[in-house]
């Protein structure tokens, strides 16, 4: 199935079940990459925060990712906990939820996006080129790593 018509995003609370059970797969998929002091993980309280809009996809009315976008400071947000689940990938999902999270970021009127990804997950990292992401250096909290990749969007 691949008619775009039958994926929707839309702002979600972390709390719902369905919302914690796709960021506990998330959790697992990224601990399977790379090692936990190398996951910067927001948890559900840290996505039910102020400054955190978060973000479900549905694939013919079932769960298939979820993103969210974190406000750093008056000109930038953050990309976070960008997921699609296998048996989702390949259908535009992804980028359907990049897409909310830059239109969210608008609204806020947020002129920077950044992120933080790693090069386990070279989809991701290919999505965000072709959608206007540029490499940068570290910044926030995150540590200069071999398997992190730091990169940049102007709204």
């Amino acid at each position: 199935m691949s008619d775009a018509a039958a994926v929707s995003v839309e702002r979600a609370s972390p709390r719902l079940a369905e919302a914690r059970e796709l960021i506990a797969q998330l959790d697992a998929y990224l601990n399977s990459l790379y090692p936990p002091e190398r996951n910067y993980l927001l948890d559900v309280e840290s996505l039910c925060s102020a400054e955190v809009t978060f973000f479900l996809a549905r694939c013919d009315g079932r769960v298939a990712g979820c993103g969210a976008v974190r406000r750093l400071d008056a000109s930038s947000a953050e990309v976070k906990r960008m997921y699609v689940q296998p048996r989702f990938r390949g259908r535009g999902i992804g980028l359907a939820v990049l897409q909310a999270l830059e239109a969210r970021a608008r609204e806020l009127g947020v002129r920077r996006l950044l992120l933080e990804t790693g090069t386990g997950q070279p989809e991701a990292l290919a999505l965000y080129e072709r959608h206007g992401y540029r490499r940068r250096e570290p910044y926030g909290e995150y540590r200069d790593e071999s398997s992190s990749v730091f990169m940049e969007k102007l709204l």
